[in-house]
């Protein structure tokens, strides 16, 4: 087709797109209008419209994929606002809205005082839209608390829910390199809402060490949350409904699970005066506060409380919540009308502080660490674009899956867009400041060794240990390898039916860490054997390899393993420039050797 047929044409269907730059008159849309608002398989269809008009400062985007979020849910059933009516008493005239928050596209179009994008940039897209020209903006205040600020594709029309969607270029950010469009559009959204409750208070930044309490973990907010937490090195703690989440969570770094239905102390708090009702719900938050410890090891409480069910556990998030700590909160999904004990906040100084998304510079410090690797989408379930009503019905009816949902819109297919190999997290950042990690293409991927658990635990050849010992006379000389994906019971299987005490993690043809029999033990503290099992691997690992040779002295890898507290070493050879590793030390095999030598005199 030439570009003269393509200026041509007035509208393509739903996943062709059109040349870039190229823009038509009009477009597919999933909108919903006035006449039929309600539930979503009802208010929200798909219609043709016109393309809208940019200002200076935007830009268009040809939406590849869009996320699935409750404010349309809202939009479709014209509560808690009529957001079409809100918009017509504005003066703008669409008898319609075009829903959809989150994106990921491609630039088609810019405004003249646009510098950020140029058409064909592969973009995300955030949330947040403020006039330019507000004198608070001008001066520097918080875009967040501008009277102009609005929420793109809620507060404001034509989302993501279309083929093209307005955005201020500001809006605009990089698109993961690494992710396929669905993935790349499903997390902005909750990601830098959760970043700017968790970064966005100086004196209540997250900083390692501090223990995270995060409300509904596995959900879009809460899976985001859990992992900006464990990347700023704090000790996240997921609060569930249901124990088949708890290996979604621990994935994803929380330290441990707390099911609220085992607890019945929810709502309102009694008054004061009541002294039997206050007694009952004293006894079930001092439970839950229990629950939390058993999980620590220690009495420490959280230093921030991570709230957006509101109504319901309020009372017990700041009851909690530790001295001069905090609870951050951004909805109110079980209702609104929250009590607390004032003795407990000015007392003991605990701070509750209201969040709305997030300003510009908050959504790119999120979406960097994304670039970086450190966050996943938490992606769980796609859709074509005429299943978005579909979507919107499950998330409408308590029935999506856990993490975040996305739709197909100009994407021709599942799984496109990824152009590029995710970035590695280095594991530097895991162990002692100035240690050295090398992350390793092993010879073979997965090296499985003849024999069996018995015959491996027969005593070796005695090994004289002395100063000249090398790490080679007593390594395991074979590498075992799982996916940072297996679980736990197929790690510890490896184990046993190898005689080995650690297996090495595979991940797209790198060793990325390691699980010992060590790391399968403490997994084990403060939960079932089964859901322990259960685990993925990834959750327990150690992430990276601290490293050493086959001639390394025994004695300086005995060193290097009391210094970094660790219980193996992966041994490497070098092979062309790179280090393949070769085999495992661990104190076991030194331990099983100087029984050997005992044995033998």
């Amino acid at each position: 087709m030439s570009m003269t047929d393509a200026v041509a044409r007035d509208l393509y269907d739903v996943g062709e797109a059109p040349p870039l730059g190229v823009v038509p008159p009009k477009m597919h849309a999933f909108l919903a209008r006035e006449e039929r608002f309600g539930e979503p398989n009802d208010s929200l269809k798909s219609e043709v419209v016109p393309v809208p008009d940019i200002a200076d400062d935007e830009a268009l985007v040809y939406v590849m994929a869009a996320g699935v979020n409750y404010n349309n849910v809202w939009a479709g059933l014209g509560i808690p606002v009529n957001v079409i009516k809100a918009r017509n008493k504005a003066g703008e005239p669409e008898e319609y809205h075009i829903g959809g928050s989150d994106a990921s596209g491609i630039v088609y179009k810019v405004g003249k005082d646009v510098t950020n994008v140029k058409v064909g940039d592969e973009v995300v897209v955030h949330c947040g839209m403020w006039d330019r020209n507000c004198p608070m903006v001008a001066a520097g205040v918080d875009p967040m608390y501008s009277p102009t600020y609005r929420i793109w594709g809620y507060e404001t029309n034509f989302g993501s829910f279309a083929q093209f969607t307005k955005v201020q270029a500001q809006q605009c950010m990089p698109k993961p390199k690494h992710m396929t469009w669905e993935e790349a559009a499903a997390y902005v959204l909750v990601g830098a809402t959760a970043y700017r409750m968790l970064m966005g208070w100086d004196e209540h930044k997250v900083r390692e060490g501090d223990v995270a309490l995060i409300w509904g973990g596995a959900g879009g907010l809460g899976s985001m949350a859990i992992q900006i937490a464990k990347a700023k090195g704090a000790i996240p703690i997921a609060i569930i409904s249901d124990d088949d989440k708890i290996p979604y969570c621990m994935g994803l770094g929380a330290k441990g699970c707390i099911n609220r239905r085992n607890f019945d102390h929810w709502g309102m708090l009694p008054h004061w005066k009541d002294t039997a009702g206050y007694a009952r719900w004293l006894k079930g938050v001092r439970s839950f506060g229990a629950a939390i410890w058993e999980i620590l090891g220690e009495k420490k409480s959280p230093r921030i409380v991570f709230e957006h069910p509101g109504e319901a556990t309020v009372p017990t998030s700041m009851f909690v919540c530790d001295t001069g700590g905090m609870v951050v909160i951004c909805a109110g999904t079980s209702g609104y009308n929250a009590t607390v004990d004032l003795r407990y906040v000015w007392m003991r100084q605990k701070r509750i502080q209201g969040s709305h998304f997030a300003n510009g510079d908050q959504s790119i410090a999120f979406n960097d660490m994304v670039l970086e690797g450190k966050i996943d989408a938490c992606l769980s379930r796609s859709f074509k674009y005429d299943e978005i009503p579909l979507a919107h019905q499950l998330m409408h009816d308590n029935q999506h899956p856990h993490g975040n949902m996305a739709v197909l819109v100009g994407a021709p297919g599942f799984g496109l867009g990824r152009t590029g190999e995710a970035p590695r997290v280095s594991a530097a950042d895991m162990l002692p400041k100035g240690d050295t990690h090398t992350i390793m293409e092993p010879a073979r991927p997965h090296v499985v060794p003849t024999g069996n658990a018995a015959a491996a635990l027969d005593l070796p050849d005695a090994v004289a240990i002395d100063e000249t010992t090398r790490v080679g006379d007593l390594m395991t000389p074979r590498i075992v390898a799982c996916s940072p994906q297996d679980t736990l019971r197929t790690a510890a299987s490896l184990m046993v039916e190898h005689g080995i005490h650690a297996v090495a993690v595979l991940e797209s043809g790198q060793v990325t860490g390691v699980v010992s029999h060590t790391d399968i033990i403490l997994a084990r503290q403060g939960r079932s054997q089964d859901t322990a099992l259960k685990m993925p691997v990834r959750s327990v690992m150690t992430l990276g390899a601290v490293t050493c040779t086959a001639n390394t002295l025994l004695t300086d890898a005995v060193s290097m393993m009391t210094a970094r507290r660790i219980h193996r070493l992966v041994v490497v050879e070098e092979r062309e420039g790179r280090n393949v590793p070769i085999g495992v030390l661990s104190t076991s095999d030194v331990v099983k050797n100087l029984l050997a030598e005992s044995a033998k005199a």
